[in-house]
């Protein structure tokens, strides 16, 4: 890791991400893209180490409160976090002028800031969002090392059920020939309903790859998939988007069970209720 002064913090839509660069080692991972224009290794990470000052004056700016967003291009709850506290250092400027939060992260590390999280909640509103991509554990630690278990997501997701803070799932990427199953699907919106998420954020059954992470995406596929390689390559040769030979069909079994769920799958509805600040003594229910 290595410090860095940043010059500002949100975004215009009101994202801010504290850190610049990632050690989960996921290897699908689009902000590995050369379009982000990142001057240093990757797993060398940028901490933003006066983002608590940038924040606190972004917010004294503001004419109303919002929802701040964190967690788009890197993850606040990084290993590094544990021990610098940035992202709670933030969290307490939230809180400290009454605006809004909405967390995504892959880490049960976030649980740590859950008292801050429940004070937002009961303040203003805060949403916990969390990634889960594969119910099989031991594929889970191959595409995704470094990060918290699907168990150990989901019990996080159920925990801030019971403390009675919102959740979000983003259910992706889904990589062809690696998790692109119907059980795989099945059992991972089961668990969400049985945590009971507000909603779940799915922009198809694919992925993304530009210059940048796919080469990245590609060696991991020869030291973790032998061949498949050359199965991507000729199924999709230089394509953005890379979508399942099952798409259509899991997209349907995705919306049915959602519908049957009671939980909220359109995209759109799900950013709208992100985006939408309302404070407690006024909040009313999207769906």
């Amino acid at each position: 890791m290595h410090e860095i002064l940043a010059k500002g913090i949100l975004s215009a839509q009101n994202g801010m991400n504290l850190y610049r660069g990632c050690t989960h080692g996921c290897i699908y991972c689009d902000s590995r893209s050369k379009c982000y224009q990142m001057d240093h290794p990757f797993e060398d990470v940028a901490v933003k180490i006066n983002a608590p000052q940038l924040l606190e004056k972004a917010l004294k700016s503001k004419r109303a409160p919002c929802m701040i967003s964190t967690g788009a291009m890197s993850d606040p709850y990084l290993p590094l976090e544990r021990e610098l506290g940035l992202t709670r250092r933030c969290l307490e400027q939230i809180l400290r002028f009454g605006f809004g939060a909405a967390v995504l992260t892959k880490s049960a590390d976030i649980l740590r800031d859950a008292d801050l999280l429940c004070q937002i909640n009961e303040k203003s509103k805060c949403v916990v969002e969390m990634t889960l991509t594969t119910w099989d554990e031991a594929l889970c630690k191959k595409i995704e090392p470094n990060v918290s278990s699907t168990q150990q997501r989901l019990k996080a997701l159920a925990q801030f059920q019971k403390l009675g803070i919102p959740t979000v799932v983003w259910l992706c990427p889904i990589l062809p020939y690696i998790n692109d199953t119907r059980a795989n699907l099945q059992a991972l919106l089961d668990a969400c309903a049985q945590v009971g998420v507000r909603g779940i954020i799915c922009f198809g059954m694919g992925v993304t790859m530009r210059e940048g992470n796919r080469e990245y995406f590609y060696q991991q596929l020869d030291r973790l998939f032998p061949g498949m390689r050359a199965q991507y390559i000729r199924k999709f040769a230089l394509q953005y988007e890379l979508s399942s030979d099952r798409a259509d069909t899991l997209m349907q079994l995705f919306t049915n069970q959602c519908q049957r769920y009671g939980i909220e799958h359109r995209v759109d509805a799900n950013f709208a209720y992100l985006r939408e600040f309302t404070p407690r003594a006024t909040q009313t229910t999207l769906f």
